[in-house]
């Protein structure tokens, strides 16, 4: 069985990390990393290294390459790239897909899978998400800290295929998965939760602790929280009643200290970030609901002002 980890990133790291460990077992499996720069380099010569909360594991995939080209026809693949890649990645996967072939996108983002099955028409596509906080510590070095970790998917709403392959990998990798009939409002939801954090965060400077216990700055993330559920049940996606709720007893989850994603992301000068994604998003789909996005558009205006967009 042929798997490929597509962005070797703090979630790519995390899960395709666990995955390498079945590798010891299963003579048969081969998984593939696709990654870049310092950090394929350090994974070629060394392996990465995950220092997860479970514990620490030098993980060794069949092959760590930046050439999709190089992989065989997949019976799985992981996508976890940044959705300001998602585009690109998907035209050079495209042949590597097989009828039989198993798509599970773990990337932010609520139109995630139109977005894959746009380009790609064969294969089966998963919608899922997760929560997790995982990050590059240094080129060939992944940490995990804080989240539950689980990957909450549901069936390809277009075709049906036999998922047994995948859950036994996820179950022999001890990876959590849990298998939702209604994975839009997980992934909703899911957007509530890195959306909001994410955008005050970035905007303010502050890790996900300092954002919680401050009444001034967690209003700023319920009125970006309000505003997407506000979108979301226009759409007619149900969401469960007490998720503003939810999103803060999940994030003191975290370790005070955790920074997201996008934060780290725009932190970092000349690098792209996914503010078009939480920012841009909510505000269009405001616009062509008739629902104010007065929160989000005030965050994402200052956030443009501080750094131009890459």
């Amino acid at each position: 069985m042929n798997i490929a980890v597509i962005g070797i990133g703090g979630v790519g790291g995390y899960f395709g990390g666990k995955l390498t460990q079945v590798l010891k077992s299963d003579k048969n499996l081969k998984i593939y990393f696709i990654a870049r720069g310092k950090h394929l380099d350090e994974i070629r010569k060394n392996g990465l290294r995950l220092d997860s909360q479970d514990g620490q594991m030098l993980c060794r995939p069949t092959l760590a390459t930046d050439s999709i080209a190089e992989l065989p026809i997949l019976d799985i693949s992981l996508v976890c790239v940044k959705s300001y890649d998602l585009n690109t990645v998907l035209h050079q996967l495209k042949p590597r897909m097989s009828d039989a072939t198993i798509i599970l996108p773990l990337l932010n983002g609520v139109d995630i899978y139109e977005r894959i099955r746009a380009i790609i028409s064969n294969a089966v596509i998963l919608p899922a998400c997760v929560y997790i906080g995982t990050h590059i510590e240094k080129p060939g070095t992944v940490t995990q800290r804080g989240g539950p970790g689980a990957i909450i998917l549901g069936n390809d709403p277009q075709r049906e295929i036999n998922t047994a392959a995948l859950t036994d990998v996820l179950t022999k990798a001890d990876i959590k998965f849990n298998w939702s009939d209604a994975p839009y409002s997980e992934i909703w939801s899911k957007f509530v939760f890195i959306a909001s954090l994410g955008l005050v965060t970035a905007n303010f400077n502050k890790t996900v602790g300092e954002i919680i216990q401050s009444e001034e700055l967690s209003v700023y993330a319920v009125g970006v929280m309000k505003e997407i559920i506000a979108i979301a049940n226009s759409k007619k996606v149900s969401l469960p009643a007490s998720l503003l709720e939810d999103v803060f007893t999940k994030a003191k989850s975290y370790p005070f200290e955790t920074k997201t994603s996008f934060q780290r992301d725009f932190e970092i000068p000349g690098h792209k970030d996914e503010r078009d994604l939480f920012g841009g998003a909510i505000i269009r789909m405001g616009k062509e609901l008739n629902i104010k996005t007065e929160t989000t558009k005030m965050i994402y205006d200052s956030l443009q002002k501080k750094k131009a967009p890459v």
